[in-house]
């Protein structure tokens, strides 16, 4: 049985009121607003009857504490009134009220009008969690998808294992502390975080056009091979382009994008593959470069030792100006420190236990 709030100071419309809808709904009969709140603390109802005119807190002012709660801001709302003025029928609606029921009120009215919303809200509940299921499957799909790709560059290239899930996870502690620090939040907002970051795992994607003599070599490259393997940030971003092409325009593809092409490109101006200087270059281009080559000098390859954390971040620190944009490598050293402990005597990373859980 479906519960309605009814709230009036009048205690003969909240009798009426009662006896005329008690039969086919649980009801609870409330005096004021406050006394609303207070049962909302432990009660959601299906709907709310609200009295506009009422002492210390009246039905807009009540409308607009409910709507501002994330917990009670989907209940609709009837207001009940004496009043049928133009002004107070707009700003109602305005702030969301569902209908008007005038007082003194027709039962059959009142009894109609209910259940027509009832049902309204029913049904806008039922599709919206369909929407929600359906939008949850296509996560899934696009989040397999990524993976399956950032998996098969990941498995050609045997120099840079789990470089994809950590850099997807750097990328992660950069945003949180971008958003904490209230950096870059105009270029940020709107921005939905799970996508940008698992879009990151594909940053290297255009690895798989490149050469496995290359790719896996186990030495230093040749100027030559080095100019190869540069060509994988253009392969990425045409790769991705031919995806974009087939899928639509879907948002995580245009970062993926985004990141694939200009990570390599150089605060002043000397990366590749387009020499972009300071702002030129794409936020998202900016802020994984300084994620990429973190973990190229915390992480062993063939060709290299794993270098501490100290170091890493003192090398990143250096190429601030130069290869990094300054507040994001200042910002992505802060987040590290706050996620990472490091032992003195040998520098190993450890989880920070104090790092907030995010």
């Amino acid at each position: 049985m479906k519960t309605i709030f009814i709230v009036d100071d009048n205690t003969i419309n909240l009798h009426t009121a009662k006896e005329v809808l008690s039969d086919q709904y649980k009801v609870i009969t409330l005096s004021s607003a406050s006394i609303m709140f207070e049962f909302l603390e432990n009660v959601v109802p299906d709907l709310i009857l609200l009295d506009i005119i009422m002492p210390e807190l009246d039905g807009f002012g009540a409308l607009k504490r409910l709507r501002a709660d994330k917990r009670h801001e989907m209940i609709p709302v009837i207001f009940l009134t004496s009043k049928s003025d133009a002004d107070t029928e707009a700003l109602g609606f305005e702030m969301g009220v569902v209908d008007f029921i005038h007082k003194p009120f027709s039962p059959p009215v009142l009894l109609n009008r209910i259940k027509t919303h009832l049902n309204i809200d029913g049904l806008i509940r039922e599709r919206t969690k369909k929407l929600v299921e359906q939008a949850e499957e296509l996560l899934l799909l696009k989040n397999g998808l990524v993976f399956t790709m950032a998996d098969l560059v990941e498995n050609r290239d045997n120099n840079t294992g789990g470089h994809v899930d950590r850099t997807a996870m750097y990328m992660k502690l950069l945003i949180d502390e971008m958003h904490e620090q209230g950096i870059y939040d105009e270029e940020m907002e709107g921005w939905n975080i799970e996508s940008v970051v698992s879009s990151a795992r594909l940053h290297d994607v255009g690895k798989i056009a490149i050469a496995d003599s290359i790719l896996n070599k186990p030495a230093k490259l040749t100027s030559e091979e080095y100019e190869i393997m540069k060509t994988h940030s253009m392969e990425g971003a045409r790769i991705i382009d031919n995806a974009i092409g087939r899928t639509g325009s879907a948002e995580f593809l245009h970062n993926a994008r985004t990141i694939a092409l200009y990570h390599h490109e150089r605060w002043d101006g000397t990366g590749y593959p387009h020499g972009l200087k300071g702002t030129e270059i794409p936020l998202l281009g900016r802020m994984m470069a300084v994620v990429d080559v973190y973990d190229a000098i915390v992480s062993a390859r063939s060709y290299k030792e794993q270098l501490p954390n100290d170091t890493a971040i003192f090398i990143i620190g250096q190429e601030s100006g130069k290869h990094f944009e300054p507040i994001i490598a200042k910002t992505f050293i802060e987040a590290i420190g706050k996620y990472y402990s490091t032992d003195a005597a040998n520098s190993n990373m450890e989880l920070n236990p104090n790092y907030r859980n995010k």
